[in-house]
């Protein structure tokens, strides 16, 4: 199982980034795929999820301005990321529990500085 998280980089505050999450060995469109954020000497955070059926929820931190999506076809994640603020600086993982496992992948840093 792999979850390759990209599309981070540094933006300016009030910007928009777009991340993908590609996963192998799992299956996208049955399982519920999250992306979570670590930000330096911070806990690691939920910020929002998708369902198999296309359910969504978010942190109230990021509520109304990220937005989750998924191609089951591609077996791909987004988390796209508007109004952007410097306290989303933080490095972006993707999620998956699969078989009774938790799984993250590697991350995207995300930096948002003038």
């Amino acid at each position: 199982v792999q979850l390759q998280a990209s599309g981070g980089g540094l933006v300016q505050p009030g910007g928009s980034l777009r991340l993908s999450c590609r996963a192998y060995g799992i299956v996208v469109r049955i399982n519920t795929m999250d992306w979570y954020r670590q930000a330096p000497g911070k806990q690691r955070e939920l910020v929002a999820s998708i369902t198999s059926g296309g359910r969504t929820n978010y942190s109230d931190s990021v509520n109304g301005r990220f937005a989750i999506s998924k191609d089951n076809a591609k077996n791909t994640v987004y988390l796209q990321m508007n109004s952007l603020k410097p306290e989303d600086t933080a490095v972006y993982l993707c999620h998956a529990v699969w078989h009774g496992r938790k799984y993250f992948g590697r991350g995207t840093l995300v930096t948002v500085s003038s």
